[in-house]
Order: structure tokens, then C-alpha cells, then sequence
């Protein structure tokens, strides 16, 4: 992949997460301008009476256990990269907490803050939101009580979480218990598409994983342009 002989590949079913990370940055190293790799799950809820099928990108949840404000921008945008390509539509960014515009305080509410205002700097154009609640960003109704005036208006598609230990028990529970399927982890943050796979992982997911990868080295062949360059 460093030569330019490949575009892309998957890896994990017989390593950890922590190798494949490893080895990516060993051999690819980080994408221009980030120095954070991180991991997305592309949650797809099916369609029913109330709405059609939908997207979310679940990120990080895979590889920082606690990022710092500058590691959660640098996350969601990656994830915007990552999602122009593999999804194919224009990101709308919720940074998630248990609080919504200020109905609580503390130390992760201001590292939350932080990250906001890094990412607003940095994808001016993307719309995004925080410190918001996840009902806030996925409901509209809610979203007008409690976030009235925001840019999501409860359409968020990108839910960056406040730490590893939220963004992979939730989407677990998503997948589990709302019959959606989870695709990933898809590896952001490196120089070409590096992707890896449960070691539990099943023929479905390994297919799925490199139907994603293809899709992201397409992206790059044609070089899409990056807000986040």
C-alpha cells in the first residue's frame, strides 16, 4: 500500500485492533494534517412505518479510549472524509454528551465545548452541534425543545462520542437490540484505506468491510475534495 501497488486493505480476523492500528501507522502513517487514528461503525437502521432506512456513523469506537478536545475534532472530521465516501452524502455532526447546551457543567462538558469549536474552525461548512443529547440529535421534535435554532435539527447522521467505553457499548446496543446492522470498525485517520475486522468476524462482515474499503480507495483515486484539508 506505502508503494502504490494497492489502494486498500482489511485486515484483523487473526489480530487485534491494536495490531492492525499499529501496523497502519508503521506502513501508512497518519492522513495530512491529523495525528489521531480512530475507528467508526456504520450503524444502518432499517425502514419502518415512521421512517425510511438510515445511516449513522458511530465514532470513536474502536481505538482512543479518551480523546482530548483536539483528538474528538480531529475524529469527526475524519469521519466526515470517511463518510462523503463510503455513504455518498454530506455529513451533519453531533458531538454527543448527557447534557444539551449548557443543562449541566463539568471537566467533559468543556473538553466537549472545546472540540466544537476546534471543528467548527477546522469544517466550517459541515454543520454540526454540541455539547448535545442523542435524542436532541436524531429527533426533531425533541431537538426543537431542547436545542431550538440548531444546525441539525435533529437530523444528525454523525454521532461523535465522548469516549471509546460510550461509542462501543452504544453502538453494540443499537445492533443488538434495534436489528441493525454494524459495519466496521473502518479505521479513519491514516494516509490510505486500512480497514479492520472483529476476529470474530463472519463472512458477511468481511465482505461488507471490503465493499466499504473499495468504495474509500475509489474516493481517493479520484481525489474528492477534504473540508477538512
Amino acid at each position: 500500500m506505502a508503494s502504490g501497488v494497492l489502494d486498500g486493505a482489511v485486515a484483523g480476523a487473526v489480530a487485534t485492533t491494536a495490531d492492525v492500528v499499529r501496523a497502519g501507522l508503521k506502513i501508512l502513517g497518519c492522513a495530512e494534517g491529523t495525528t489521531t487514528v480512530s475507528g467508526a461503525f456504520y450503524v444502518i437502521l432499517p425502514a419502518n412505518e415512521a421512517s425510511p432506512e438510515r445511516v449513522l456513523t458511530f465514532t470513536d469506537a474502536a481505538v482512543v479510549p479518551r480523546p482530548d478536545a483536539r483528538q474528538l475534532a480531529e475524529i469527526a472530521a475524519a469521519a466526515c472524509d470517511a463518510r462523503r465516501s463510503i455513504v455518498g452524502d454530506e455529513p451533519r455532526v453531533a458531538f454527543l454528551s448527557y447534557a444539551t447546551r449548557g443543562s449541566a457543567g463539568g471537566e467533559d462538558i468543556a473538553r466537549i465545548r472545546e472540540a466544537v469549536h476546534l471543528f467548527r474552525h477546522r469544517c466550517p461548512g459541515v454543520p454540526a452541534d454540541g455539547e448535545i443529547q442523542a435524542d436532541a440529535a436524531l429527533v426533531p421534535e425533541v431537538a426543537e425543545r431542547k436545542a431550538p435554532g440548531s444546525l441539525l435539527g435533529g437530523n444528525a447522521n454523525i454521532l461523535v462520542f465522548p469516549d471509546l467505553a460510550s461509542g462501543n457499548i452504544s453502538y453494540k446496543l443499537v445492533h443488538r437490540l434495534a436489528a441493525a446492522a454494524a459495519i466496521g470498525p473502518i479505521l479513519q485517520g491514516l494516509s490510505r484505506p486500512l480497514n479492520d475486522l472483529s476476529r470474530g468476524a463472519s463472512i458477511e462482515d468481511i465482505v461488507n468491510v471490503a465493499r466499504v474499503t473499495a468504495l474509500q480507495a475509489a474516493g481517493s483515486a479520484v481525489g474528492k475534495p477534504s473540508e477538512s484539508a
